[in-house]
């Protein structure tokens, strides 16, 4: 039952944002939101930018070491993160970076970490713009859409921002700092390794790509329909987010390796929309789908898409011992 109302908050919380979106146009924001969504709209990566990063709580959970960071990311915004290492040692470790998905935040580490840490990896997680400690505090709905618009670009630049955090640190493996996104984190974590060659390999969990046909999702169509015709929620979706649609960007990844891993009756990431994400990247890739609905709502299926995970991610790692100390961020 807490599934079903979690995924339901989330398709809920997807069209609310589609609705704003509209209203954002309707208010006649639309040039000016266009330009904030032009071809530069993922640039102000600097890489040479102060990370002025803290630790501020470091604890003993049963299976890891627990250490509560902040740095300063995209546009110097200071962004709160979760570590999770390894009790036994010192490191240096390989690292592997958790996009969480659209209305989750960085505790959801909690949740999942333990195996990854168990298994000798660090396991890290950050605040994405509009959750958790970023949350926007009384903010109407036309200020909603107008974050949810350059929310893709505060989490890409955030994440590589990360990556030059995590290789300052002397437990971390500078060479072998792997990510793996859920669902919306699953979107904006393929444009990170588009762009990022520091990854050497990525796990993209039940995402999807071609923003136009995301809209047709199950549960999130049923909903937009209520408010606005879907011919107009998909033309202001494709005029808005097309700069951030991530087949534009995923076969950039090549020749480094990707693992999907989608539904077969995803309510959330339409059938359209996981084949358009796999068909833009190109080789060498492997796609897996799972039984069921979206992740989250049948915790077996959780099991074994955690476990596949680790799996690619042990066998990628064997092959990147030995690579270069810094790989070149472009």
């Amino acid at each position: 039952m807490r599934h079903g109302m979690v995924y339901e908050m989330k398709a809920l919380k997807i069209t609310g944002i589609v609705v704003g979106v509209a209203i954002v146009v309707l208010a006649g924001g639309l040039t000016a939101a266009k330009i904030v969504m032009g071809a530069t709209y993922f640039n102000g990566y600097d890489p040479k930018a102060p990370l002025d990063a803290k630790e501020t709580d470091i604890q003993e959970r049963p299976g890891y070491i627990r250490t509560e960071f902040y740095y300063n990311g995209y546009m110097n915004q200071r962004v709160p993160g979760l570590l999770a290492t390894p009790k036994a040692g010192k490191g240096p470790w390989p690292c592997i970076i958790f996009l969480h998905g659209i209305g989750q935040q960085k505790g959801f580490l909690d949740e999942i970490a333990e195996p990854f840490v168990r298994a000798g990896f660090a396991f890290v997680s950050f605040d994405q713009l509009m959750r958790g400690e970023r949350r926007l505090k009384n903010a109407s709905p036309l200020e909603e859409a107008k974050a949810f618009i350059r929310r893709p670009a505060f989490t890409v630049n955030d994440t590589r921002r990360l990556i030059d955090y995590l290789q300052t640190r002397p437990d971390i493996f500078p060479n072998r700092i792997y990510l793996t996104g859920a669902s919306y984190g699953a979107i904006t974590g393929s444009t990170v390794a588009a762009f990022d060659k520091r990854i050497p390999a990525v796990s993209l969990c039940y995402g999807g790509g071609n923003i136009p046909e995301m809209l047709e999702a199950r549960m999130v169509a049923g909903e937009i329909r209520k408010y606005v015709p879907m011919w107009f929620a998909k033309a202001v979706a494709w005029y808005l987010l097309s700069p951030a649609d991530p087949v534009n960007y995923i076969a950039r990844i090549s020749p480094r390796p990707i693992f999907f891993q989608n539904g077969t009756d995803d309510g959330l990431i339409s059938a359209g929309a996981a084949k358009a994400f796999h068909q833009a990247a190109k080789e060498p890739k492997i796609v897996k789908y799972y039984e069921g609905d979206h992740i989250g709502m049948d915790h077996d299926t959780v099991v074994k898409v955690l476990d596949d995970i680790l799996a690619f991610i042990q066998e990628q790692d064997a092959k990147a011992v030995g690579s270069p100390a810094h790989a070149s961020a472009s």
